[in-house]
């Protein structure tokens, strides 16, 4: 992105754009979708003949779960991941979010509506899983509303350096910046990059976590779309895997870390019911 698109702050020293060629390596994600396929097929398998409830005993105290989208993304693109989290027991809700793309202040403000509602329903508070742009609004709700958040778990998230991405996003930020200048409305504007808006939602990005909030932060060092380095926030417990930046959304590789980061946040007595999908 060009320095009169996005505000120096979002690109901090010590981080650096994915080169050209990075994104070549995001073409491991066809392996990864065919590892879910053969993964999940073993697990419809082991369903027939394990019933509910002993799958889902483990979990039983496990806080509900949102999963949050990345940039340009919606609910669907985390529906094998939230498949997998409910196939263990664990009761999963979507963010409503159709299309990452608009303002991350509102977004933000959405999903803190969402949570509230997902608290009051189950009586809890809640667990966020966020790819990518997700589990940087993830954190930052988590800043400002410990009462609803009980643990972040994000997959690839540049927190450190928003502005640590390729190209590619690049070209796809400043084509809804011009849309938005050009009046479509609900799409990222140039506040959002490099104004208040943006510096509101990086600033919160970088505050310390309150006491009793769950971090887990997972990042690939095989990331073609984001500098890994700014993934890996010192707040969190990092953990390392081997993935595209698409395929944490789905390689059940990345499912069990997301699992294991999960289950360390357990909180008194929440039923899972059934875990569908709301």
């Amino acid at each position: 992105m060009s320095s009169s698109t996005l505000a120096d702050f979002l690109l901090p020293t010590g981080f650096e754009c994915p080169r050209p060629a990075a994104v070549l390596r995001e073409g491991s994600a066809v392996a990864e979708i065919g590892r879910y396929a053969l993964r999940a097929a073993g697990e419809r398998r082991s369903r027939r003949s394990t019933p509910y409830a002993a799958r889902a005993a483990a979990h039983r105290l496990s806080d509900p779960v949102i999963l949050v989208p990345g940039f340009l993304a919606g609910d669907g693109s985390l529906a094998l991941l939230a498949r997998t989290l409910r196939s263990q027991g664990f009761r999963t809700y979507r963010s409503h979010i159709h299309a990452n793309v608009g303002c991350t202040l509102n977004a933000a403000a959405q999903l803190e509506a969402r949570l509230e509602s997902i608290a009051i329903q189950r009586d809890s508070r809640v667990q966020i899983v966020g790819h990518s742009l997700g589990g940087m609004l993830a954190r930052g709700i988590a800043v400002r509303r410990p009462d609803l958040v009980s643990n972040i778990v994000t997959m690839g998230s540049p927190m450190l350096a928003p502005g640590a991405h390729h190209r590619s996003l690049t070209a796809s930020v400043e084509m809804l910046i011009r849309l938005s200048r050009a009046g479509v409305p609900g799409l990222m504007s140039e506040e959002c990059v490099a104004g208040p808006c943006a510096r509101q939602s990086f600033s919160e990005c970088r505050e310390p976590l309150p006491a009793g909030v769950g971090f887990t932060a997972i990042y690939s060092k095989r990331d073609g779309i984001v500098d890994w380095k700014a993934c890996v926030d010192p707040a969190a417990a990092p953990v390392e895997v081997t993935a595209s930046h698409l395929g944490m959304a789905f390689d059940p590789r990345v499912a069990d870390v997301v699992t294991a980061g999960l289950y360390r946040s357990v909180s008194s007595a929440v039923e899972v019911d059934r875990g569908k999908s709301a």
